[in-house]
């Protein structure tokens, strides 16, 4: 039984809403469902993009103090660490883009699930830190230096201070702050607009955007290339071309 999650499809659309109150606090049972949203979402075929957003005036508060391994029981504290180590792989892992609507703060944890998302937007109410300091513990420098650069990393993980949404759109972290009443319907018109793309072309798209990464531009160029050769052949593309050419809506099918 889910509880501390909402997870809706309509028109190729996923849309995952954390609905822990008061702050979504994440503890062993909300991670294990947004695991495991994600992991169905990357095998559905009525699904071409998600939307992760929450509930209340706080997008996540980060991990649930209260929800800490117990260090009397072995192996408690492995097995913790194992399931909060998970917890975003789902989202960055997904076979479908995953937009991330932040419509409050977003902090330790909780702005972790927001990084593992492809495309970030935030409203202006919204705002981004890594406090762990604060209670002792460290903080995801792994996570936060994908975003910036070492001055601001080292700085957030060192203050446990929170950063304005506006700070982040500055600095191309994120791609817009819009007002709380403009974010769901922004994020929204851009998932109506990724659901129309041809799907297995999502599909790799986002398998290679992850990818890429890991490799150097000219094995990455010769990798993509392989998959541009491989994707041209689908009945998808060849009717993306037509359409196209013929100046009318692609007519897709789930390849």
């Amino acid at each position: 039984m889910v509880k501390h999650i909402r997870y809706e499809v309509e028109n190729y659309i996923a849309t995952v809403t954390l609905a822990r109150p008061k702050v979504n606090a994440l503890n062993r049972e909300m991670r294990a469902e947004i695991q495991f949203a994600f992991d169905e979402i990357s095998e559905r075929k009525d699904v071409r993009v998600a939307i992760l957003t929450a509930d209340g005036h706080v997008f996540c508060a980060g991990a649930d103090l209260k929800d800490r391994p117990d260090p009397d029981v072995p192996g408690d504290g492995l097995l913790h660490n194992r399931i909060v180590r998970e917890t975003n792989n789902p989202i960055r892992e997904c076979n479908k883009f995953v937009i991330a609507a932040v419509n409050g703060p977003a902090l330790g944890a909780g702005f972790g699930i927001a990084a593992a998302c492809d495309i970030m937007y935030a409203s202006s109410n919204a705002t981004f830190g890594m406090p762990e300091i604060n209670v002792g513990l460290a903080g995801g420098g792994s996570m936060l230096r994908q975003l910036f650069g070492k001055s601001r990393m080292r700085r957030m993980m060192a203050t446990g201070e929170a950063f304005p949404a506006e700070e982040l759109y500055r600095l191309g972290v994120i791609e817009d702050c819009t007002t709380p009443e403009d974010l769901m319907p922004t994020v929204r018109a851009l998932a109506e607009e990724i659901a129309a793309k041809n799907p297995a072309g999502l599909k790799i798209a986002k398998r290679s955007a992850n990818l890429v990464d890991l490799m150097s531009p000219r094995d990455a160029y010769i990798f993509e290339q392989q998959y541009t050769l491989e994707l041209g052949r689908t009945h998808n593309a060849v009717e993306a071309r037509t359409a196209r050419l013929e100046k009318r809506p692609p007519n897709f099918i789930d390849e």
